[in-house]
Order: structure tokens, then C-alpha cells, then sequence
């Protein structure tokens, strides 16, 4: 099985963030990455600026990968992304149902992120490859870990050709994900992914809304820290390696940097793990 490193970007705002972005994507390229994506906001909320990233990124020689979510969304509106996507030869998309953004009642035409999977293939074949989300740790709207990993089993009976998790830290979670997973007949590549620690408190932030655990030895040993952010990259960064080393150990098809739009983290961790 070929192992694919890829790296993950959200679209800029600014001007600024925009040099910036281009600045990270340099850097980062040296790891020879499968492809870059770009995440996608509620709703499309920054569906042009996504487009425009993703165009940057392509213009640049590397292969670039939106995000889709079709939550909000219409039929009609998710066939005109998929036809601007293949004039601009685009053939990697990373499916997601989306958050609906606050103050939106109307859910769109889509539910689910296996009834996006089906239309993109009804509509468009094999042209495309699709990339949807995984829960080791279960995502946090399901009633049970069951239901969810139902769910996740739609999604690739629909016509996912892989899938990409959330970030975890505790590895026997995503272990007895992958063996349920095997249990149920599925065989596509599940690609863990991967986030890099700079600050406790942002990542305590994200953990919390996204669902994903931090183990408690983790959490006291990053609060022993308080402010000393040198501190807590140090330790983010052993704790991260580590982490990588053993997926790699037990054959993972690849792993997939939540990057933050910053590079020295995922370039540091790369470095350690020999990969680049």
C-alpha cells in the first residue's frame, strides 16, 4: 500500500493571510505532499475564497483538494461547483455534510454526507476521487458510537474512495475504530489525521467542540506549563512524533497535517519522522 502524506489549509481572509498562505505552501512542498486541501466554511460560507486557494494551490503545480459540504446547499448549486471543479482539473474532493451556519433553519437538499458521495457519482462517474471524515473517538452529534459508525459505512458504500479522521491523541481509539470498521467490510484506506500542538489553549478549545479526547496525562502535563509556550511546543511535538511513529509502525496508508496555515510544526514533526 502506498503511504500519501497530505496537508490541510483553511482559505485566508486577508491580504496578509493570503502572502502568508503562499509563504506556508513553499515551505511545505518540500514534503512532496499527495495533495493539499482546503477546508470549506457552514453553508459555503468561504466557497470562493475556498475556490480561489484551491485555484492559487493548482497554479502553483500541486494537487489541490476542496472541501464540500452539502449542508445548505442545493443539487443544483453542488453541479455547478463539481463542473468548475473538473474545467479546472480538480479531481480530488474531500465530501462532507458541513455545519449549518447559525441563524440558517433551511437544511438544503442534502442531509447527509453519503447522499453528496451518491450525487458525485451519479453525476460525474469516477472522475472524481472523494475523501470523506472518520470518528475515531466518535463525532459528537451521534447518538451512539454504533449509529456512527453506520454512518460511516453509508458514506463509503455510496462511492468514498478513502477517508480522513479527525485528529486523536489516543491511539487505541483509532485501533478499535479501524477494527470495527474491518468488521463491517470496509477496506478503503483510513488516513488518520494529524494536529500539531502550538498552543494547549486553542487545542483545548477545538477538542472540546469538535469531540476529540485529550488524554488527561496530556492535559496535567500541558497545564504544568501555564504560559511557557516554548514549553508546550516542545512537548507537543514529542507527543505528536510519538504519535505519528506508531501509526506508521502499525501501516497506516498515510497521515494527513491539520496545518493551521503554519509550517514549522508539521516541517519539524516530518524532519523527526524521516518523511520529506
Amino acid at each position: 500500500m502506498t503511504f500519501e502524506l497530505s496537508i490541510e489549509f483553511f482559505p485566508p481572509q486577508t491580504a496578509e493571510g493570503i502572502e502568508k498562505l503562499r509563504a506556508t505552501l513553499t515551505q511545505l512542498s518540500v514534503l512532496k505532499p499527495a495533495f493539499f486541501s482546503v477546508t470549506y466554511g457552514a453553508g459555503g460560507s468561504t466557497r470562493e475564497r475556498t475556490l480561489a486557494t484551491v485555484r492559487e494551490i493548482a497554479s502553483a503545480g500541486y494537487s489541490a483538494a476542496p472541501h464540500l459540504s452539502c449542508i445548505g446547499a442545493t443539487q443544483e448549486s453542488i453541479r455547478g461547483l463539481l463542473a468548475s471543479f473538473q474545467s479546472q482539473g480538480i479531481r480530488r474532493i474531500v465530501a462532507l455534510r458541513g455545519d449549518l451556519p447559525s441563524g440558517m433553519a433551511d437544511p438544503g437538499e442534502f442531509r447527509y454526507a453519503n447522499e453528496l458521495v451518491a450525487f458525485i457519482r451519479r453525476e460525474t462517474g469516477d472522475t472524481f476521487h472523494l475523501d470523506v471524515a472518520a470518528y475515531p473517538e466518535w463525532h459528537p452529534q451521534a447518538r451512539t458510537p454504533r449509529d456512527d459508525l453506520l454512518n460511516f459505512k453509508r458514506k463509503m458504500d455510496a462511492g468514498a474512495n478513502a477517508a480522513i479522521t479527525q485528529y486523536f491523541y489516543n491511539i487505541d481509539a483509532f485501533e478499535n475504530f479501524i477494527n470495527e470498521a474491518h468488521a463491517l467490510g470496509i477496506t478503503a484506506p483510513i488516513i488518520p489525521g494529524i494536529m500539531p500542538i502550538g498552543s494547549f489553549s486553542k487545542l483545548a478549545r477545538f477538542s472540546d467542540a469538535c469531540g476529540a479526547d485529550i488524554p488527561r496525562w496530556m492535559r496535567k502535563k500541558f497545564e504544568s506549563y501555564g504560559d511557557d509556550t516554548v514549553s508546550v511546543q516542545a512537548f507537543g511535538l514529542d507527543v505528536v512524533t510519538d504519535l505519528c511513529q506508531q501509526l506508521i509502525s502499525r501501516g497506516v496508508p498515510g497521515l494527513h497535517f491539520y496545518s493551521m496555515n503554519q509550517s514549522r510544526l508539521t516541517l519539524e514533526i516530518c524532519r523527526r519522522l524521516c518523511i520529506g
